[in-house]
């Protein structure tokens, strides 16, 4: 005598999800992507499974630590899910563009420039301020000066340039007589 019998195999076991804190550095556009590979740290189960990440991108605004979440998901829909810490970080520093400008003194004999006066294009993958070591000129400083235009990124990277102001007195000497 025989009798038939049905067994179901079921895979109640959520694969284990291990992950990895990274860093990641900008690119030139200023931006950044991961994969699951970069995070995962030896994830597994007892049958196939897939990996997933919440975040994969990443630009000027992420800057710092930011929590990511991996999941894994096997063929009987068991998930489990695990965080990591990706550290992005900006390591290119902006480019600084300067140009030569000519300035006059004014009737007091002095003249003044600006940033936006020597600035000629210069750029970064994020932002960048700008700044000069000189900005005023006098009756001394009369001829060519060399000053320095140094950008400064959020991640404190820099890079200068130098370029000449040239100092003109145009105004005519008033004489007066006895």
């Amino acid at each position: 005598h025989s009798t038939t019998a049905t067994v179901t195999v079921v895979d109640n076991s959520a694969p284990s999800v291990v992950t990895q804190d990274i860093t990641v550095a900008l690119d030139a556009s200023g931006s950044a992507s991961i994969t699951t590979a970069d995070i995962d740290n030896g994830s597994s189960d007892n049958c196939s499974y897939t990996l997933a990440l919440d975040i994969t991108s990443f630009d000027c605004d992420d800057l710092g630590a930011n929590v990511v979440t991996l999941t894994g998901t096997d063929g009987s829909g068991n998930t489990n899910s695990a965080t990591a810490t990706v550290t992005v970080v900006d390591n290119l520093a902006p480019v600084a563009v300067a140009q030569n400008v000519t300035v006059s003194l004014d009737a007091n004999g002095a003249a003044s420039i600006t940033t936006a006066d020597i600035d000629n294009g210069s750029s970064d993958n994020c932002s960048n301020t700008l700044a000069l070591d000189v900005t005023s000129f006098t009756c001394s400083d009369l001829g060519a000066n060399v000053v320095t235009l140094t950008a400064t990124d959020g991640s404190g990277n820099t890079h200068s340039a130098a370029a000449t102001v040239t100092v003109e007195d145009n105004i005519d000497p008033t004489i007066t007589a006895p």
